[in-house]
């Protein structure tokens, strides 16, 4: 089965991460390591309510993240681990420029 997560930079800048060959990440894990990392970056919530949906804190920490981070490996992995946790999808694409992430 395919299980992969996208995180689309720019439309000439992807990173890839093939999921089936991880090990799963806990859902409790995940949204800590998430929350973790939102603080971390100094991310900011999308919705001016200040609500933060799963999709957009996966969005933003990508967004903060950049180049820098998405090109380690091993943060990459983990980012990737995430996101399938929390989004329970096994294909995900985070497109930062467009600001969506589609399953």
């Amino acid at each position: 089965m395919v299980s992969e997560l996208i995180v689309r930079l720019h439309p000439t800048q992807e990173y890839r991460v093939d999921l089936s060959r991880l090990d799963p990440m806990g859902n409790e894990e995940a949204r800590r390591w998430l929350d973790d990392q939102f603080i971390a970056l100094e991310c900011e919530p999308l919705r001016a309510s200040g609500k933060v949906l799963l999709a957009d804190k996966v969005l933003v920490v990508a967004e903060a993240a950049g180049e820098r981070l998405l090109s380690d490996e091993a943060w990459l992995q983990a980012y990737g681990r995430a996101a399938q946790a929390v989004l329970s999808k096994p294909v995900i694409t985070v497109d930062v420029a467009a600001m969506a992430v589609t399953y």
